[in-house]
């Protein structure tokens, strides 16, 4: 294996004009924003950031595309990147100034750069234990939301003693904050000094800032180390390589490694992969191509684990796959047309859909009447009480599977789901404490569209698909959070209890009112059943600020009586 170097921007150029590619079984560019802020920040301050793994051949290999764009490659030999995507992809975006594709949506990663910044390092960067890049929630408040209990001075000042962040429309507004691919673009720094109110030599901010400017312009000039593979080298070789240094890392979850080991057996299969999930996506089911991998092994190997995954023959996997599809499409349907789901935004997880499609696998997609009954009941039950949560996934997930090998029967499923939760019922303490990211929200949900729920102003019908801001659902908080504070803590004031769903004008419209005020002129026009649908007590005494703890009390036995009807329907 070769040593070499290269500079940031000489591998930006090379992704640029397509000599640097990216073989298909590497994973997509998943990174957050925030990562790419911390990223800069450590080469602005020349921090070690790793090693870049390239191997050159002549070999056709299948490759997918970066996440940014890049010119066609005129020559015959190729580098693929096999290990330092997100970092190199990172750069291109910030340093090219252009959008990233993530998700198969295109947007700009938008970092500012503090010309303020204190001398010393003064923010500890703060380790997600969850490791949660796949998350493609919106990143822009990633610091507002970690401090959610602070003011916006005290936001401010923590901005402030970061050199980068993720941008805010407020931040851009500030003089002392630049955008970074800004710097990147202009090499002249006046624009950007006279912006900061530096007028001439004499200001002591100008040496200052113009080398703060200069110092982020030289983060091009950040040297890599690159490791080199050997043309002599065979792709399934690469692959075990590949595998290796990543696992080795824990860098990436299990099915990206999966995914490397099943391309190298099945040439151009990522295509067919991304394909259908595109498919599913446009069946409202946005799912991650690790659980469609997953559902793969389930139905090549009767078990989820991808420990046996360098086993299976390339054939074995297209038959799999092909099975995995048809098995997939049943759980699509019967989610949407049989549970009334139509989003995975409404399963508590996932996994879930593997046991579905399993399940119709093993009965040959003929289900009776009874069966079906019985699957519609596990699922509800298993999603309300967050089934694959309580443990290990996987595990728990594998013995669905193993229950369904042995019997076929949905009834067995829910029995082994009474031994794991005990009451398959609703009690109210089992609210207590839960928030807008418990199981039992997404079933509140379900239970209060059941019932008739509808926004309080339009009168339309909850649902995920309104179009429209101001259709567009949200959840509200019945005691707004403004009203809450200083009295209680975020967490309780983001009780599950606390929670309803309307759309977002009249969202907007209740601002931070409080209950005891908003409430008596929309149930004076409207009527009590919109509320009752969302089993909200509108005895007076309970919506003033200081009987906030009454009415948790008080609405947890209604939503638990609500849960309990539309569960007990669905048996």
């Amino acid at each position: 294996m070769a040593k070499a170097e290269a500079t940031v921007e000489e591998l930006v150029s090379m992704i640029e004009r397509g000599e640097l590619r990216l073989p298909e079984m590497q994973r997509r560019y998943v990174w957050r924003s925030p990562r790419v802020r911390d990223l800069l920040d450590s080469l602005y301050r020349g921090y070690p950031s790793g090693a870049i793994l390239i191997w050159e051949t002549d070999e056709q290999v299948p490759l997918q595309q970066f996440g940014v764009s890049q010119n066609v490659n005129p020559y015959t030999s190729t580098r693929l990147l096999l290990d330092g995507q997100q970092r190199l992809t990172s750069l291109s975006a910030v340093i090219r100034g252009e959008p990233v594709t993530v998700r198969r949506r295109k947007r700009p990663i938008e970092v500012l750069f503090n010309l303020e910044h204190p001398d010393q390092l003064s923010v500890v960067t703060e380790v997600d234990e969850e490791g949660g890049e796949e998350d493609d929630a919106d990143d822009v408040e990633e610091v507002a939301n970690d401090e959610a209990d602070s003011n916006e001075d005290e936001l401010q000042q923590r901005f402030n003693q970061m050199t980068f962040v993720v941008a805010t429309r407020k931040l851009e507004q500030a003089p002392q904050w630049v955008k970074v691919s800004e710097i990147f673009k202009n090499d002249d720094n006046a624009p950007f000094l006279k912006r900061a109110g530096v007028t001439g030599f004499d200001d002591p901010r100008y040496e200052k800032y113009n080398k703060r400017l200069a110092r982020v312009r030289n983060i091009r000039k950040y040297v890599y180390r690159m490791d080199v593979l050997e043309r002599s080298l065979s792709y399934n070789e690469v692959t075990e390589i590949f595998v290796r240094v990543n696992s080795l890392g824990a860098k990436l979850r299990s099915s990206d490694l999966a995914l490397a080991q099943i391309t190298a057996k099945w040439r151009h299969s990522l295509k067919i992969f991304t394909d259908f999930q595109t498919e599913c996506i446009k069946e409202g089911f946005d799912l991650d191509l690790g659980l469609h991998l997953r559902s793969l092994m389930a139905h090549a190997t009767g078990q989820s684990r991808f420990l046996t995954v360098g086993n299976l023959s390339a054939s074995e996997l297209q038959a799999a796959w092909q099975e995995s599809c048809e098995g997939m499409r049943f759980a699509i349907n019967f989610l949407r047309n049989n549970v009334e789901i139509e989003s995975e935004a409404l399963l508590a997880s996932p996994f879930m859909m593997i046991v579905i499609a399993y399940f119709g696998h093993i009965h040959k997609y003929e289900i009776s009447p009874k069966e079906a009954a019985e699957l519609r009941y596990w699922v509800l039950i298993a999603n309300a009480k967050g089934r694959f949560s309580r443990g290990s996934s996987e595990t728990i997930l594998d013995q669905d599977l193993a229950t369904l090998r042995q019997s076929g029967a949905a009834q067995d499923l829910i029995d082994k789901l009474r031994l794991q939760v005990g009451r398959l019922d609703i009690e109210p303490e089992e609210l207590e404490g839960r928030n807008q990211r418990s199981a039992l929200f997404k079933t509140m949900f379900l239970a209060f569209r059941s019932a008739g729920a509808k926004d309080w102003r339009s009168n339309l019908v909850i649902a995920l698909d309104h179009s429209g801001t101001q259709h567009r659902l949200q959840f509200h908080h019945i005691f707004p959070k403004a009203q809450l504070k200083g009295s209680y803590t975020s967490r309780e004031a983001d009780d599950i209890a606390n929670l309803a769903f309307i759309g977002g004008k009249t969202n907007r419209a209740i601002s931070d009112k409080p209950p005891s005020k908003y409430l008596p002129p929309i149930i004076n026009e409207h009527g009590k059943d919109l509320f009752s649908a969302q089993s909200i007590p509108l005895d007076s005494a309970l919506l003033e600020i200081d009987s906030y703890k009454a009415f948790l009390t008080e609405r947890r036995k209604h939503i638990a009586v609500r849960l309990n009807e539309f569960l007990k329907k669905a048996g």
